[in-house]
Order: C-alpha cells, then structure tokens, then sequence
C-alpha cells in the first residue's frame, strides 16, 4: 500500500467508513481524483482525493499581477489550486441560497481529502444522451445561475468546515492569461503558425477591451466550470434545486454571462441554436437586465473563452499527450467564428484573418 493510500484508508476509518467499497470514477483532465463508497448497509457517499502538493499556489489576494505570474498559473488565472478547503468554502455558500452543492460530511483539508454527499450519477450530458428533452433542463441550469445571481452582496471570503477562503475577481490579468494560451500553445500543436512579437502584440491589444469589460462587470459568483458534464439532473427535487453543482471549486467573481456561455457554448457537446436562444432569452427575463447589452458582452467573453479552452486543448495534446481533446476542437472554432461575427470584436476577427489561415481553424 503506498503512502497515500495509507492516509485514504486512516481518513476513512477516521469517518467510521473503514468497511466501505470503494469503486474509482473516471477522471478527468484535472489531478483531482474521485471514488464511490459503498457502505455495508448500502448508502453511498464520494470520496474526493486532492493531493495538495500537485499543483502550484493558489492566488494570494494582496499579490500584483507580476507576483501573480511570477507564482504560477493558479496564481495567475486565479484558480483554487484544487485545494479542498475551496471546493468546502464554496459548497457552504452554494448550499446556504438553496442550491444543491453536496454536503461536506468529513474534511481533511491538508491532505486533500473529502467525504462529500453522493449526488448520483445523472450528469446532464448522459441524460440527454440517454434521451431526456434538452431545453426544459438548460432552462432549469439558467434557473439555477440566476439564484446564485440573485444572492445578496458576496463577501471578500466565503466560511467553510476548512476554513475561510477568498472570493476573488476573475479579472483581466487572468482573462488576458487565458486568452493569451492560444498564442502560447497554438504553436506547438500547428508548427506552421508562427507568431510574431508584433503578431502577439496585436493580440493582446485585441483583446485588451474585453479583458477590461469582464473586470468591470464583475459583479456576481460564477461556478467558472458550468455545462453539461458538470451539472447533475436531480429530478426528485424542486425547482432550481433540480440542477445539482460540482467541480465548483475554482468559483470566482465574474461577469454573469460567464457562466452562461460555459453552460450554452460547451466545448463537449452540440447545444442547438434554439436552445440558446431560448435559455440567454430566459436569463434575461429572470434577471430583468438590458437584453443587447447581456448577449454583446456574452459573445465577447465565450469569443475569449474559446480561444483559452482551444488553448488548452493543444497543450493537452501538445505537452501532456491527451489526443482524444483534438475532436472537441472544431466545436470550439465554430462557436469562436460565429461570435467574431459580432461588431464589437472586429479587431480580433481581422486578427484571426491575417495570422490564421482558415484552413488551420478546424
């Protein structure tokens, strides 16, 4: 038994669950790892297993952005590390405006380890696969966002069973770094792209204004990892609390569009046309917010979305050997073309014109 291993079992035994089965569930691109308990008596809980020491420092929230990247890419993009103590802080929080984050029933945040209620295995994208009707449940998720949209003034740190953690702005140091991944990693995966110092200076000055437009409207708690692989169908529910949340840990303050096109321009699976429509229409009329202006900066920001996941999808190639991202790709582009479409981002789209031949977007 390895060390690790040791210290799963000690934890286990600890929450009177030495007798459980354990069964692995897939993983995904991130170092988090989960299992199913089974207890003798039949009941089910998750086990999450977050080994601290994999990943590099979370944000410090007095640090300047040239801290920030001199600490890393957590640091950077102000991701949580995948520190548990973040998924517990948040899940608290989710859970206390009525939403359905699971419980915490055991901690042992430096270790990375969690107990966590069992939410079932219904993910959106199986139970539409499996063929539940698709827009009554977008519907709901979109539901569920402007619950947590609604919520009172957020505080600069959310309490949890692990301690307090910050809440910090998804700002545009961080949107800029993820924007910035194409250029970065495009490369690597297509030798034939070559990017210049102007070419990359051009780039950023593109994006500059949507950067600064994200910052500014940041204003309520986006899950950051919202769509249909994290989002569980919980029918015997009400209401938004149908629509179960997880791999919430990364949560920030954010533009409430970001969440919205996570949710509807998702990088794993086709979401028809109507569908968004109808959902961006629905968000509106919850919210009651100026519909032109939501759906412009909705483009704008899923348009700097899809660059950054397109970037991540070739360094998941390129450098950690992970093909089977290359078939989410075209998706990708085909959401990035339609929303360069848009008026506001013609300074990206002549970008996109000189420096990337149509033939390489695909």
């Amino acid at each position: 038994m390895s060390e690790r291993q040791a210290l799963i079992a000690d934890f286990l035994a600890g929450a009177g669950l030495a007798g459980a089965r354990r069964d692995p569930l897939p993983g995904d691109a991130s170092t988090r790892r989960y299992e199913r308990l089974t207890t003798p008596a039949g009941s089910t809980l998750m086990l999450m297993d977050q080994a601290p020491a994999l990943e590099s420092p979370p944000c410090d929230p007095a640090w300047t952005p040239e801290e920030r990247r001199a600490h890393g890419w957590n640091a950077t993009a102000r991701l949580s590390a995948g520190r548990i103590e973040a998924f517990a802080a948040v899940a608290d929080h989710l859970r206390s405006v009525g939403l359905s984050a699971p419980e915490v029933v055991a901690l042992d945040a430096g270790n990375g380890l969690a107990i966590l209620e069992d939410l079932g295995d219904d993910l959106y994208a199986r139970v539409i696969e499996q063929g539940a009707e698709e827009r009554p449940l977008y519907l709901k998720a979109v539901e569920a966002l402007a619950r947590l949209h609604l919520t009172a003034t957020l505080p600069d740190r959310l309490s949890g069973p692990g301690g307090d953690w910050p809440l910090l702005t998804y700002d545009a140091t961080a949107l800029q770094a993820g924007a910035d991944l194409f250029i970065e990693w495009m490369p690597k995966l297509i030798p034939d792209l070559d990017f210049s110092p102007d070419a990359v200076a051009e780039w950023r000055a593109a994006w500059a204004p949507v950067a600064a437009m994200g910052e500014a409207k940041a204003w309520v708690m986006a899950h950051r990892d919202y769509h249909a692989e994290n989002l569980l169908w919980l029918p015997g529910r009400e209401g938004f609390r149908r629509v179960g949340l997880i791999d919430f840990q990364d949560a920030v303050l954010a533009h409430p569009v970001w969440d919205l096109h996570s949710l509807l321009q998702d990088a794993r699976r086709d979401v028809s046309p109507e569908v968004e429509r109808a959902a961006l229409d629905h968000y509106v009329d919850v919210m009651m917010v100026d519909g032109e202006e939501y759906r412009a900066d909705y483009a704008a920001l899923a348009a700097l979305n899809e660059a950054r996941i397109l970037g991540v999808f070739a360094r998941l190639i390129a450098r950690d050997g992970k093909p089977r991202y290359r078939q989410f790709m075209p998706r990708m582009w085909g959401h990035l073309e339609q929303n360069l479409k848009r008026p506001e981002l013609s300074q990206v789209r002549v970008w996109f014109d000189r420096h990337v031949p149509k033939e390489m977007r695909g």
